[in-house]
């Protein structure tokens, strides 16, 4: 469970330097991702969970 939360901390903190930083362009990012369709959204978040998945596996082997 430790490694969870610090993992989600970790997250926190990259977003957080990313609005910190690029206030502007983030705000403006946001306001494109209302265009993209829904199923290219889902296909984005599933192959980023899957090398995500992969990045973890090979950093814990």
């Amino acid at each position: 469970m430790k490694d969870l939360f610090t993992a989600l901390a970790l997250v926190l903190v990259i977003e957080g330097v990313l609005y910190a930083l690029f206030p502007s362009k983030m705000r403006y990012l946001i306001s494109k991702m209302t265009e993209v369709q829904d199923t290219s959204l889902r296909t984005s978040g599933i192959l980023a969970i899957l090398v995500g998945v992969a990045c973890v596996w090979v950093i814990r082997s």
